[in-house]
Parts: C-alpha cells; sequence; structure tokens
C-alpha cells in the first residue's frame, strides 16, 4: 500500500551528506511552507543556472508561484509542452550555532527542497485561487480582505504551478559538534536562537482614519 502520508525518495532529493536530516514526511513539507514568504526558483536559461526569489503560495499538493508575463522562467514555462524544469527552495533559520572550532560552526535550520516541472496557469478561476494563496501565504486572511485583481491586473499577471511530488525536507537541531580534543579549548560554544515576528502594523499615511485594523492583524506582533 502507498504511504499517503509521505513522499517517495528519489535520487534528487536524497542528501549524499548527513542522511539522518532528511524527511519526506508529508506534514512536515507542509509545515515548513506554510511558514515561510519567500522562496528561491532555479531554473537553466541559456543555458546557464538561475535563481530568482519571489513569493509563492501552497493549496494542497501543488505550489504556486508568481510574476510578471514578461517573465522569462514564466514564458518558459508557458511554451514548454512537458512544462519548465525547475529546482524550488524554502529555508528557515532558526539558530547559529558557535562551536570551538572554525570547521564546526554552523546553522539550525528547516529546508523543502521541491524538484518537478512547472507549468503556466491558463485557467483564469485556477489563476485567481493561486493568486489569493500568494496573498494569504503573506497574511491569512487578507485575500478577503482586498479587491481581487480585475481583467487587466490578471491579464498582466502570470502563474506557474508545480505539483509537489519530488520532495524532500532536510533540517539541524541541537548544539554545535565538537570534537572531543577541543572540549578544553577557552572558547565559548552554543546555540544563538533566532526568531522572526511581526511588529505592530504601521497604518499608510493616505489612509481613511476610519478604517479599523482588521481582526487578523489587531492580535499586535507575533513571532512566526
Amino acid at each position: 500500500m502507498t504511504d499517503t502520508t509521505a513522499y517517495a525518495p528519489t535520487d534528487r532529493t536524497v542528501p549524499t551528506r548527513s542522511r539522518d536530516r532528511a524527511s519526506y514526511d508529508r506534514a512536515t513539507v507542509h509545515a515548513i511552507l506554510d511558514e515561510g514568504y519567500v522562496c528561491h526558483l532555479g531554473f537553466v536559461r541559456d543555458g546557464a543556472p538561475v535563481v530568482l526569489p519571489t513569493l509563492y503560495g501552497r493549496i494542497g499538493e501543488r505550489l504556486y508561484v508568481h510574476g510578471s508575463t514578461g517573465s522569462r522562467p514564466l514564458r518558459s514555462a508557458g511554451r514548454a509542452e512537458e512544462g519548465l524544469p525547475v529546482c524550488v527552495t524554502v529555508t528557515h533559520v532558526d539558530g547559529l550555532v558557535l562551536a570551538r572550532s572554525a570547521f564546526h560552526h554552523s546553522l539550525n535550520y528547516r529546508s523543502v527542497v521541491i524538484h518537478g516541472l512547472a507549468r503556466q496557469v491558463t485557467d483564469e478561476a485556477e489563476k485567481r485561487a493561486a493568486l489569493d494563496a500568494l496573498v494569504e501565504q503573506v497574511v491569512a486572511g487578507r485575500a478577503a480582505d482586498s479587491r481581487p485583481a480585475d481583467a487587466k491586473e490578471l491579464a498582466a499577471t502570470a502563474v506557474i504551478a508545480l505539483d509537489l511530488t519530488e520532495v524532500s525536507a532536510k533540517s539541524r537541531t541541537g548544539g554545535p559538534n565538537d570534537e572531543p580534543a577541543d572540549l578544553a579549548l577557552p572558547y565559548w560554544s552554543g546555540v544563538v536562537p533566532l526568531t522572526y515576528g511581526r511588529g505592530a502594523p504601521i497604518p499608510s499615511t493616505d489612509l481613511d482614519p476610519a478604517v479599523p485594523l482588521p481582526a487578523y492583524l489587531a492580535a499586535g506582533a507575533t513571532e512566526r
């Protein structure tokens, strides 16, 4: 029976080093993706690698990335019959790991890598749903509390879709891995935790004072 709780490992998703840090658990992958704001979209253009930072959104087992209709990768995804080969990554840095030796300095992190063929979204209903997902990725509850794209804006926006099929997560936790011979060295070692949070909302200068702060922002600063 197929394991629906995990993605199947492939040659591209099995790391060559630190394999114990890899995970194919579906819930773990989704949680890392849903916590992020920016992904890095990698592809090959004119024989050379290109990596672009961009917003994304997830709906079920599909990731959506948007851009201008003039964007080369999005145009390429529309022309390619089988789709555009891409690699998408999302990473969170949770801590700075300081060891007694320079060699063993590291980071505590959580990351996801997705390989696959991206296709351009041409169905209007799917495109609108994808754009809502992108807005929701920034702030949950915002899509229903903003004007949706009109016909002109929709025509000027391209969206590509990437199925979550060839996927892996990787993470590191814990303290430094100092060599036994270094434990007596007089250097501080440990972890400097990193947190990322939202500050108090700052209204735009042209906002009507009668417009209240939305309930989804009224809770104040929160970590994410």
